[in-house]
């Protein structure tokens, strides 16, 4: 056994010794969070007042539809399309989401090793980040016919701008994460004499999960709006959420524009969602989720 998995050990042989409630309530807090956390989202003062919300803006969309039939279509246009063909939207869906979710996870992952090698090397930082901020402010619709031309109307281009919408905000969060470690833990595990590696995954790794999740629940929703913009430029393929707005404007079929819009705003909701119930699942150790269910 090593030094640091000894140390770990006797953290908690002392926590048990000498705080017994607290031990106690470490290990079953969990437990009680997650059923906490269901009881939380049924009552009636948690989602009643997005409940209202949502139907005060569908009563004003559904108003506004009435007397400017040309510019929005009616809620009921909008299902009609999705109830009449509802394989075919979800045809386009997995198209997009698809694109979605290999960009992302070609963007996170490179954002991710890149960060850190920042972490470590403040020279690598220096050199990359003014780089990567020049990325993040230039806009992905002016880069994209560039991206088309080089790689052609298949699907590389879009999993390319896809993962450069995600990069940046992915960077930020897991570079703060890393370096947002514990300056008395930092102090342990060099009195140990750890190795870097082991302070990366025994450290900084558990320490920057939270701002990962954070970075996550922003860019897999985001990677649609990239995946849509490139389905918007690459119209090489004829499937897509993007493609299939692009073909229905030029038709002026509104109630197909929207529904469309609906199914990406559920598959972003959706994306959003499965990060969440990962983080609860994942980090039920951490303060930031053990304090939700008090």
């Amino acid at each position: 056994m090593s030094r640091l998995s000894t140390f770990e050990s006797d953290e908690a042989e002392h926590l048990h010794d000498e705080h017994p409630a607290r031990f106690a309530e470490a290990s079953f807090v969990p437990g009680q969070r997650r059923r906490s956390a269901f009881l939380r989202f049924t009552r009636v003062s948690v989602w009643l007042p997005c409940a209202l919300l949502l139907a005060l803006l569908a009563l004003g969309w559904q108003l506004y539809a009435i007397h400017n039939p040309f510019v929005i279509p009616k809620i009921q246009q909008i299902f009609a399309s999705l109830g009449d063909r509802p394989g075919f939207y979800a045809r386009n869906a997995g198209t997009t989401l698809s694109e979605a979710l290999v960009g992302a996870a070609v963007g996170m992952a490179v954002a991710f090793v890149l960060a850190v090698v920042i972490a470590h090397a403040r020279v690598v930082e220096r050199a990359v980040l003014p780089i990567a901020v020049v990325l993040n402010v230039t806009p992905i619709i002016a880069v994209a016919p560039g991206l088309v031309v080089a790689f052609g109307f298949g699907e590389t281009p879009r999993y390319i701008i896809t993962a450069i919408v995600v990069f940046f905000p992915f960077l930020i969060n897991s570079l703060i994460g890393l370096r947002s470690v514990d300056p008395l833990a930092m102090d342990v595990f060099r009195t140990l004499h750890a190795s870097r590696l082991e302070v990366l995954w025994r450290l900084r790794l558990p320490s920057s999960l939270p701002f990962l999740f954070a970075g996550a629940r922003i860019c897999m929703p985001l990677s649609l709006i990239g995946a849509v913009v490139a389905e918007f430029v690459a119209a090489g393929r004829a499937n897509g959420l993007g493609t299939l707005i692009v073909t229905a404007a030029s038709l002026s079929d509104l109630p197909v524009i929207y529904a469309s819009v609906l199914v990406l705003a559920l598959l972003g909701v959706a994306l959003f969602v499965i990060i969440v119930v990962v983080q609860s699942r994942v980090l039920k150790w951490h303060s930031s989720e053990t304090t939700k269910g008090r």
